[in-house]
């Protein structure tokens, strides 16, 4: 399981729309954050061995479109893919206008469960609208 959320991450995978409607999302914050640690992390190691072995040092500014490419990239479509699923949420979802989902974190605050569009943790008995004023 954790093998395969690695390769996930390490592959770019955003997830589909079907993805959106049962269990858990496939991309959260954290996994956005966590995929450009890794990426990050393999792109600095690659680079500091290609600029030290392979004599690269007369290109060193390639490598600035390489963590473009492999690193911020990816990571702003799995960003905008992310606020695709809360707007799609939002919109769909009793949860969308109750003051308890979180959507930084896709999550019911109370019953600390993801929200899903068949799936809404309190069944609507805990909804509360969220207050227009601040």
């Amino acid at each position: 399981m954790l093998l395969n959320k690695l390769i996930d991450l390490f592959m770019f995978r955003e997830g589909t729309i079907d993805d959106d409607k049962v269990g858990n999302p496939v991309i959260t914050t954290g996994s956005i954050v966590w995929g450009i640690l890794l990426r990050s992390t393999i792109s600095i190691i690659l680079i500091f061995v290609l600029l030290n072995y392979a004599n690269f040092r007369e290109y060193w500014w390639m490598f600035f479109f390489f963590i473009w490419f492999f690193v911020a990239y990816p990571a702003y479509r799995q960003f905008t893919r992310f606020n695709q699923r809360i707007e799609y949420l939002s919109e769909d979802t009793l949860c969308g206008s109750c003051k308890h989902f979180r959507k930084e974190a896709q999550i019911c605050e109370i019953y600390d469960e993801h929200i899903t569009k068949d799936y809404i943790p309190c069944e609507g008995n805990d909804w509360e609208p969220k207050s227009t004023f601040n």
